[in-house]
């Protein structure tokens, strides 16, 4: 809940839950060093233009920021200061924004926590303070830990390639000053790159030494998240690995004893500076406690100078503030209606006739009455607000005077903007661009208003009317009521059989004839990395980790994702899953190993990889589950055939859900407000397109089920996981149904549900498919092609007769046995389905053709598949220019690429012609 005092001098805004209906934020900024922080406690740090911490846009979970974590000693239980990321609730949750500063107390376990978060006017740092006090009657050890992913560099960089960012960053432990320092290593001659530090104070003697923490796989653990890392289940300090790190972060950890009725003060404080003098020299500084005393004074006031040099009341701001929570976290509510946005069919090069770029936020104020020139006024204002907070937006102002009016209304608004702070930047970047009604046509009416985060309309009330505005209430849909206990049933099961495997690891090994590589992972164990298969044909495929997470594309790997590229080794993050229910007890998990992890109690999955397939077997509450996905060699779908056999002994009430976050294009943070979905009547399977990715126009992606009849289905990930909700333990789960929400403005998902009862001893297949084609009509008729049980097996029938020929065509053996298994069939496997069809792979998602690349990769397969290497001979030749030199990447359809004079290029064509 949100309080605003309008007559105050100090006005606040109080949450006492953490579960708006889209996140709440707070700017802080001294004009250099921006910090937004989320009423759950989600956020970013930002210095320029730079990414100081990990963030991307989610309204959903809000789970990227900066985290503190508290851990009771004795017990184990932990918690977070603010809500996120532990999502621990509570006995007492409140955040509070006010002038300069953001405050969040907790109480839980008798253990009370006031975190005060602020920006220093003086030094680009922020502070973060954390006052601990003990209610119990008896004394309590309490560690608290630290957590931030260090980036150091634009944030669209990092999100491109993440863990190709990350290779260089190194971190720097100053135990001697309780602190971790942090640089990029320069990519080239001359390149300045700034230093960050991370500077733990404790107020009071610890009872042990303080530990420290770079290395996010240490720290997180495999297969984990922030929300329950692998450093808070044991008692153990912080492993104090630093240097290059290939997963960089910062987490500082001491140990606090506090008597009955104790209190403790704890500063955490990050900083950055252009050298590493200068980051030293702000450690030496803010280990005295009189200016971390003078920041958390000092903040407030700063804050006020601020709105008097923008002439801006401190309502005002509180104002501006929750209108920025819809300019960063893009919501349906503020948004253009549902109708408007589903007629738009042109991309961002439209924008660019209007000079503008559409690569920064935009809102749009219509304006056709003079008498509402105020609203303007105050847009204006918050304009400027925000670009103080470091929050960089194209304010559009479309002026619709039609009946010629004197002064014309076109007049009035840029002798207004004229007058404000924003006078210089006008049709700039960041800017406010005016442009009139009547020089627009429709089509780019609808656009701008497509993709504006915002949209007032001056006929639709005041500013804070407007964020007043109710948007559609929530589908409500009833709890699933159970019947059973959740216990498991009895008894357990059944462990799987030993298989014969030879090069056996500890985690998994090959089948005796070479066929297929078996994983086999129990509760609480991983494999050290994702051990993924690339299932592909030529124009469509998908890559699946032994985990169950997967990545879907058409055409191009890195430009027409269907679902998003995860490219994480230590969370493995599922944006494609398969839940099933016992609808009596109301108990679920996975057909795969993520997204719910297993009980201590639960069986092994197996997974097998195998050629163009992947199997995942397991059993929990006597269920066993046989899911085997593959992608059809003719065609662009992807299949998903769940096998469910009931031994429990008595007849089962279960549900099946299938899931899937879409992107289609090649990041979801750029094309999730313009995906729009919807049940099409002719073919009942769930569509999404994005017709704002104009260089797949008319694309059409579909998810669907072989059951329509009974199923239910949902388009909003927002419903499904619900607000700060995970794959881990999504909303829906607890319901009977999913809603049936779909369309447009919704964060964009597809989940279909399917009841399932089986007998004792019963057997029965569901059958999902994932695919895309070139418009709605043929994407219809690949449905209709793709359906059934016959469908599905014939299409797995040719994926397995077609590598069975191609990996047939030379055969060798060997003393090695390990190389015969890797030459007669994973290796060329490898290099045409990975290489020369994907192009795509965990650690790199390219989906462009290389030159040289695949040249070399095709040399390989001049036995397996001569007709292939002679087309890819004809395509490379056809990237020749006259002058000889040759594109030395580029991307199909569209052929966009780079033109380079790299020597080797010019080798590869003659050579693997020969």
């Amino acid at each position: 809940m949100s309080v605003t005092a309008d007559d105050r001098q100090d006005p606040l805004r109080i949450f006492d839950s953490p579960d708006s209906p889209t996140p709440e934020v707070q700017l802080l900024s001294n004009g250099r060093y921006h910090v937004m922080v989320t009423s759950a406690g989600g956020g970013y740090s930002r210095w320029k233009d730079l990414a100081v911490t990990r963030w991307y846009e989610d309204g959903t979970c809000d789970n990227w920021g900066s985290f503190c974590y508290v851990r009771d000693a004795a017990s184990g239980d932990f918690w977070s200061t603010a809500y996120q990321p532990t999502l621990q609730r509570a006995e007492i949750y409140k955040a509070v924004f006010s002038a300069g500063r953001a405050v969040f107390r907790r109480r839980d376990h008798d253990i009370e926590t006031h975190t005060e978060i602020v920006v220093s006017p003086e030094h680009d740092i922020e502070l973060r303070r954390t006052r601990i006090a003990n209610c119990s009657g008896a004394r309590r050890i309490i560690d608290l830990t630290s957590y931030a992913e260090i980036v150091l560099a634009p944030p669209a960089t990092d999100s491109e390639h993440p863990a190709f960012s990350k290779l260089f960053v190194e971190t720097e432990i100053m135990r001697e000053r309780q602190a971790i320092l942090c640089t990029r290593r320069p990519r080239a001659p001359g390149e300045r790159t700034p230093w960050m530090f991370h500077l733990l104070a404790a107020r009071v003697p610890a009872t042990g030494e303080v530990s420290y923490e770079t290395d996010r796989l240490r720290f997180i653990g495999r297969g984990r998240t922030t929300a329950d890392p692998r450093a808070l289940h044991d008692n153990a300090a912080l492993s104090g690995s630093a240097g290059p790190v290939l997963d960089p972060v910062a987490a500082i950890r001491c140990c606090i004893a506090l008597e009955p009725g104790e209190t403790a003060t704890v500063d955490l404080i990050s900083g950055i500076s252009e050298t590493r003098e200068a980051c030293v020299g702000l450690v030496g500084r803010y280990q005295d406690r009189e200016f971390a005393d003078r920041v958390i004074a000092a903040a407030p006031t700063c804050d006020q100078a601020i709105l008097s040099r923008l002439h801006v009341t401190a309502a005002d701001a509180q104002l501006y503030g929750r209108l920025a929570g819809s300019v960063i976290y893009a919501n349906a509510t503020l948004r253009a209606d549902p109708g408007i946005l589903a007629k738009n069919l042109q991309g961002q090069s439209a924008l660019w006739g209007y000079a503008i770029s559409g690569d920064l936020p935009i809102v749009l104020l219509k304006i056709a009455d003079s008498a509402d020139i105020g609203l303007l006024r105050q847009l204006v204002q918050a304009h400027a607000y925000w670009r103080m907070h470091g929050l960089v937006v194209d304010l559009v102002v479309l002026s619709e005077d039609h009946d010629g009016r004197r002064p014309p209304l076109h007049e009035q608004i840029t002798k207004l903007i004229a007058a404000g702070n924003s006078a210089d930047r006008v049709d700039q970047p960041g800017g406010i661009f005016v442009r009139s009604a009547d020089k627009i046509d429709d089509a780019d009416r609808i656009l701008l208003q497509t993709v504006a985060r915002v949209v007032i309309g001056d006929g639709d009330g005041s500013l804070a009317q407007h964020l007043e505005r109710v948007g559609a209430a929530p589908t409500s849909i009833p709890p699933l009521p159970p019947v059973r206990s959740h216990g498991p049933e009895s008894p357990a099961a059944i462990e799987p059989p030993e298989r014969d495997l030879i090069f056996r690891n500890g985690l998994g090994g090959f089948t005796p004839d070479g066929c297929e590589y078996v994983i086999t992972i129990v509760p609480g164990q991983m494999t050290p990395a994702p051990w993924v298969n690339i299932l592909a044909n030529p124009s469509f495929g998908s890559l699946i980790s032994e985990s169950g997470s997967a990545n879907t594309w058409s055409e191009n790997a890195h430009e027409f994702r269907l679902t998003p590229w995860s490219n994480d080794p230590v969370g493995d993050a599922n944006t494609e899953a398969y839940y099933l229910r016992d609808d009596e007890s109301g108990r679920f998990w996975s057909a795969t190993l993520l997204p719910r992890v297993p009980g201590s109690g639960a069986a092994p999955y197996v997974t097998r990889h195998g050629f163009g397939y992947s199997v995942f077997e397991h059993s929990e509450d006597r269920i066993d589950s046989e899911l085997c996905v593959y992608v059809a060699i003719d065609a662009p779908v992807k299949f998903a055939v769940l096998t469910l056999r009931n031994r429990s002994g008595r007849t089962r009430r279960l549900s099946v859900t299938g899931y899937l976050e879409w992107a289609l294009g090649d990041e979801r943070a750029k094309t999730r407000m313009h995906v729009i979905t919807g049940l099409d009547s002719n073919s009942g399977a769930l569509f999404a397109r994005n017709a704002y990715n104009t260089d797949f126009a008319g694309r059409t992606a579909f998810f669907d089920v072989d059951d329509i009849t009974d199923r239910s289905f949902c388009g909003d990930r927002g419903e499904f996981l619900g607000r700060n909700g995970t794959l881990r333990n999504p909303a829906a789960m607890s319901q009977s149904r999913l809603s049936g929400t779909v369309g447009a403005a919704l964060d964009p998902c597809t989940a279909i549900q399917v009841p399932c009862e089986l007998a004792d001893g019963q057997a029965r297949e569901i059958v999902f498919r994932l695919g895309a084609e070139h418009d709605a009509d043929a994407a219809r008729d690949l449905v209709r092609r793709s359906r059934g049980s016959m469908a599905a097996h014939g299409a797995l029938a040719k994926v397995k007769q077609y590598w069975q020929h191609t990996l047939g065509a030379v055969q060798v053996k060997t003393p090695n046995r390990s190389l015969d298994v890797l030459t007669n069939g994973w290796l060329v496997y490898q290099i045409l389905a990975c290489r020369v069809w994907a192009r795509n792979a965990f650690y790199q998602s390219s989906g462009a053709f290389g030159f040289r690349d695949q040249l070399q990769d095709v040399m390989a397969l001049v036995h397996a598949v001569p007709e292939l290497v002679r087309e890819h001979l004809l395509r490379c030749a056809s990237r020749q220019f006259r002058e000889g030199d040759v594109q030395h990447w580029w991307h199909p359809p569209s052929g966009r690429g780079v033109r380079t004079h790299c020597s080797d290029d010019y080798l590869w064509l003659p050579l693997a012609t020969c």
